[in-house]
Formats: C-alpha cells, structure tokens, sequence
C-alpha cells in the first residue's frame, strides 16, 4: 500500500474574534442533515447522504465556498474558536484533529464532528495540475509556504475542495473514528468501507530521520503492529494507509512527508 501520514496541530486561538483572530472553526450545524438511504431501498446498504432542507426541498449542504467566503453560518453561534490564518483552518481539516492554546494559556482540543458531505478534492493534486508545485517538492511544508508565499492564490487553491470539517470540542487527545485516544506511532487509518475497525495488523514501511535543524537526512525502514482506529476522506481504497504520528515537530515532519510505498498485514480471526 502507499503509506502517507497525519499528525496533531498545534494552533493559537481565541474563543473572541479580533483583528489577528478571525477564522472560525465551526461546530455541527443544526440544520445539517444525514440521510440513511438503505430506509428507502436495501440496495443502498451503507450508504447516506448529507444535506440541508430548504422549503420543501432536500438540498447538498454548504460548499467550502460557501461557508468561507459567504458566510453562511455567520451569526448562529456555532464559532468553537477563531484562528489567525486560513491555512491553519484548512489544515486542522485535513489532519481532522489538533490542539488550540487560547491567549489565556489553556489549551482546548478539537475533534472530527461531521463533514457537509460534499466529496473530497486534493489541493495537493490541483497544485501540481496547475504547476504551483512539482512532484519532487511537493510536501505538506511546501504546499504551505506556497500559500504564504502567494496569498492571492489562498482561495483558489483552498476552495478546489468543497468538503468542510466540523468540529466539536474533546476532553483528550485526539480519538480515532472508533472513539479512541489515538497512540502515535501505532494508529492506522484506512478505508472504513473496506477493512474491519479495530483491527490488529503488522505493517512495513520507512520513516524520516532527522537533524537538529528539523531536517530529513534519510529513511529507514520499520516494521511495527499497529491498529486500525481511523478512517480519513483522503484514504480510499484497498491500496491506502495513513499512520497517526501525534503532535511535535517530528510528527509534522513525518506527516508531510511520508509518501512511500509499504506493506500493510491485517490479522483476521480463522472462522
């Protein structure tokens, strides 16, 4: 399988938009809405859809746009806490979890609530598409600097994907789609559609060494059994696996840079 990896953020916030703070994170909406299909016909087992009604009509939630640049949700109180730069917001998305120290000094942790149910788009793929990046350089660090470095393309690139994360506040750490802490390291996401949650499996893969400057100077190969606590919009398919590496400046190195090739073993109970 292609072996990617996800981490922990760590962000400043503010429970108070100002001027440096004004990004919000926002909790489930009360008009959102998800479907069961398999009520209405059996051949659609396992499948559901998520919308909003609108008179008499069933309608696909807010997009990304919509949320980030109309504001649609502005005003009905569901602001967790405000960031200062959009990137961030975008990130914690992707990563699905992270850590907010508020100007107070305490620290509050967020979760993956739900999502608007519109499907998932790399902004890695649309940045090589359009050639902001290449494939040699193209890393979770270099798709940040590139923003940094060009904030005109800000919206563009972050509104390719329409999906959007909501979240809700965690009393720890970070919990997998199974709603267990997380451990780094030894936490796998993959495809909830297709592999048993829970399940205990043996994977074989590299990781980054690296230097006192934060710097990869090599990869080495590791093996280690790990368990199958999470799932992720991008981590589809048989040939997939995200490893959880927790929070620091090691796990953000391994996680935005992690895209190697591995072997993935899932221990099945013989009948």
């Amino acid at each position: 399988v292609l072996f990617t990896g996800y981490f922990e953020p760590v962000y400043d916030a503010s429970l108070n938009p100002d001027d440096s703070f004004k990004h919000p994170i926002y909790k489930r909406p009360d008009d959102l809405i998800i479907t069961d299909l398999s009520l209405f016909k059996p051949e659609f087992k396992g499948k559901k859809i998520v919308g909003r009604i609108e008179g008499t009509n069933f309608l696909p939630y807010f997009s990304k746009r919509q949320i980030v640049e109309e504001e649609v949700l502005k005003g009905q109180g569901l602001e967790i806490a405000w960031l200062r730069d959009p990137v961030d917001v975008a990130f914690l998305q992707i990563q699905g979890s992270g850590q907010l120290k508020l100007q107070n000094g305490n620290t509050i942790n967020v979760g993956y609530s739900t999502s608007n149910g519109l499907t998932y788009r790399s902004i890695g793929r649309y940045m090589l598409d359009k050639e902001f990046l290449n494939r040699k350089e193209m890393s979770m660090q270099s798709i940040r600097r590139y923003l940094s470095e060009h904030p005109a393309k800000v919206n563009e690139i972050l509104n390719y994907n329409p999906s959007y994360i909501f979240f809700r506040r965690l009393k720890t750490g970070p919990l997998g789609s199974i709603s267990v802490p997380l451990t780094p390291g030894r936490s796998l996401a993959l495809d909830s559609k297709l592999f048993p949650k829970g399940a205990l499996a043996f994977i074989s893969c590299k990781k980054p060494t690296i230097n006192s400057r934060g710097e990869i100077t090599g990869w080495d190969e590791f093996s280690r059994f790990v368990v199958n606590q999470d799932t992720g919009s991008a981590i589809k398919g048989a040939g997939r696996a995200d490893i959880f590496w927790g929070n620091g400046p090691y796990a953000e190195i391994a996680a935005g840079h992690l895209k190697h090739d591995g072997d993935l073993y899932l221990l099945i109970k013989k009948p």
